[in-house]
């Protein structure tokens, strides 16, 4: 059976990136309690290329802006479902985001955040 995963793209205000960083790791580990095999985040570099549409452009983001790109693996659609439903109802999630929520410039916003969940096309490990 092929694994699962949730896609997720969202700009940052780069100067609240190590806030993010540190409400994220633990976020990830409350993912990986609720049944992700594994949980990446990565933060924009090189975001440009000829002749196609960056992540950047596609979120109307700002220059004073970092894009986050991430995804969650889990072992299947099913197993996402069930942790999706675990970690909404975790009692430590509202908590966590307070740092993020919170703040005179809000760090986090949902309807800027891009999100999907993704089956299986094409695995090819070394």
């Amino acid at each position: 059976m092929s694994n699962y995963i949730d896609g997720f793209v969202l700009p940052i205000p780069t100067a609240h990136v190590h806030t993010y960083k540190s409400v994220a790791i633990k976020i990830a580990e409350i993912w990986k309690e609720h049944g992700a095999l594994s949980y990446f985040e990565y933060s924009g570099e090189d975001m440009e290329l000829e002749g196609t549409k960056s992540f950047s452009d596609a979120l109307e983001a700002n220059d004073d802006e970092t894009i986050i790109f991430g995804w969650v693996v889990f072992e299947s659609r099913e197993a996402r479902d069930l942790a999706n439903k675990l970690v909404a109802n975790d009692p430590r999630i509202p908590e966590l985001m307070n740092p993020i929520l919170n703040t005179e410039t809000t760090i986090f916003n949902a309807r800027r955040m891009v999100y999907g969940g993704f089956k299986s096309l094409i695995n090819i490990s070394s």
